[in-house]
């Protein structure tokens, strides 16, 4: 479904110029739940906005159903985030004034739609994240998880293929979080991709495959492999979407992965 090809970004900063990704090449398929992890300044969200069309690479190829999105122009290139690309956010981003419902409507008021039409859509989506009773509240009567689920509920408004979620869990109690990662690799089974960055690596036990990234390279892709004990281990993917581990780097990867045993 999405493609990257030797995909690189740079950034000035002061005087120096820096890579923030460094020939990126990757596949993410249809109904997969892609976590990105590595440390800070790994280039992980700059990864996420790339593939978002938040930002455009410097060089290399990114493909979105075969078609290159860095062809696009602006006005299309909005159109793709309106209609192809749902975003969830570490802080929510919802509007205070307005309820849940009309937050969750947003997208679909932003691309034409009527608010009274849009109503109808946005409470379904509320019921399905499990807050039909909250429609009516307003942000500040929402607990960060409950918010949350309204971010994610907007995220789906428009029929998205591929949901971007950055941090969903950040600012979320271990409960709440577990809850809303729940949600995410549902959406998947719809046959939805959510492309998730994360620094914890225990939410990586609800995800299918771990991209580790460092320097803005990757370092391994994994396979998140669930055993009949209900075990769930990392297995490293060598050789697949463009890209070969390393031994170091895969057995850095699965150690970390350690976290993800139940």
């Amino acid at each position: 479904m999405l493609e990257l090809t030797d995909v690189t970004k740079e950034y000035r900063v002061g005087e120096q110029t820096v890579r923030a990704l460094d020939g990126i090449s990757l596949r993410i398929e249809a109904g997969e739940f892609t976590a990105i992890v590595g440390p800070s300044g790994s280039g992980k969200s700059t990864l996420l906005h790339l593939l978002g069309a938040l930002d455009s690479p410097d060089s290399g190829s990114i493909r979105f159903q075969d078609k290159e999105i860095g062809d696009l122009d602006d006005d299309r290139q909005s159109e793709f985030r309106r209609h192809r690309v749902g975003f969830v956010f570490q802080f929510f981003n919802l509007l205070p004034t307005l309820t849940a419902w009309e937050n969750v409507a947003i997208p679909k008021l932003l691309d034409g739609t009527g608010l009274r039409k849009a109503k109808p859509r946005a409470l379904e989506l509320l019921d399905l994240v499990g807050l039909s009773e909250r429609a009516d509240h307003r942000p500040a009567e929402l607990s960060g998880g409950q918010m949350q689920r309204v971010a994610v509920a907007r995220a789906l408004i428009m029929d998205p293929p591929l949901i971007l979620a950055d941090e969903p869990t950040g600012n979320l109690d271990s409960k709440t979080g577990a809850s809303i990662l729940q949600l995410l690799a549902d959406i998947t089974e719809e046959g939805n991709s959510v492309v998730m960055v994360t620094h914890d690596m225990g939410a990586v036990r609800y995800c299918d495959r771990v991209i580790n990234l460092r320097d803005g390279q990757i370092g391994s892709i994994d396979r998140v492999a669930r055993g009949d004990d209900g075990e769930v281990r990392a297995v490293p993917e060598s050789g697949r979407n463009g890209s070969t581990p390393d031994d170091a780097a895969a057995g850095s990867a699965a150690d970390d992965a350690g976290a993800v045993h139940a």
